[in-house]
């Protein structure tokens, strides 16, 4: 099953308008889409490895833009979509422990949190939330989301052909690893 589904990817990769369902990819993922964008960020790059860097400024611009509808979504319609989208993740006891740790440290949680495998829709709808000044909200964002997709972008351009080989032979393993990070991310949360 992952086979068909990398090989699908990577094929969607390769066409014209792969960029923009990565763009939309990231924009949605940032409020309530459960795929992160580094699913197609990654076969993107690597089909157009001399874009890698213009690839990731594009990802990360649309994740932005999309962490301020979840940030509205937090704002504005906390009781009516947040909590639900938050309930259907199961993190709401992460959100919880979130706002301590907001008055605490600020714009680091989002810093710091943005990089990780924690959904990043429970950063941007808690910011909302919380009424975390949109400022500070974007300006972390920024500088996590970049981070997160230029290190990818950077590692794939430098490496790309052997980190082609290595995830095609390891498929299986790397989507278990994935899949672990990922839960573990969300444990995590629970466990702030």
């Amino acid at each position: 099953m992952i086979r068909p589904l990398y090989d699908w990817t990577m094929r969607q990769a390769e066409r014209k308008n792969a960029v923009w369902v990565l763009a939309a990819v990231s924009f949605i993922e940032s409020s309530v889409f459960p795929i992160p964008p580094d699913i197609l960020l990654i076969p993107i790059v690597l089909a157009n490895r001399q874009r890698a860097f213009v690839i990731a400024a594009i990802c990360t611009v649309a994740s932005v833009l999309g962490g301020w509808l979840g940030y509205a979504i937090g704002y504005f319609l906390f009781e009516s979509v947040g909590r639900q989208v938050l309930t259907f993740y199961h993190v709401m006891d992460a959100y919880l422990h979130l706002q301590a740790l907001f008055q605490e440290w600020g714009v680091w949680v989002i810093v710091i949190k943005g990089m990780t495998p924690i959904p990043f829709k429970l950063l941007t709808i808690a910011s909302g939330a919380f009424h975390f000044s949109l400022l500070w909200f974007t300006i972390a964002s920024v500088i996590s989301r970049s981070v997160r997709f230029f290190l990818v972008a950077a590692l794939l351009w430098k490496y790309g052909e052997p980190v082609r080989t290595f995830i095609e032979k390891r498929l299986t393993l790397l989507t278990t690893a994935f899949v672990v990070l990922l839960i573990g991310g969300v444990l995590a949360i629970k466990l702030l």
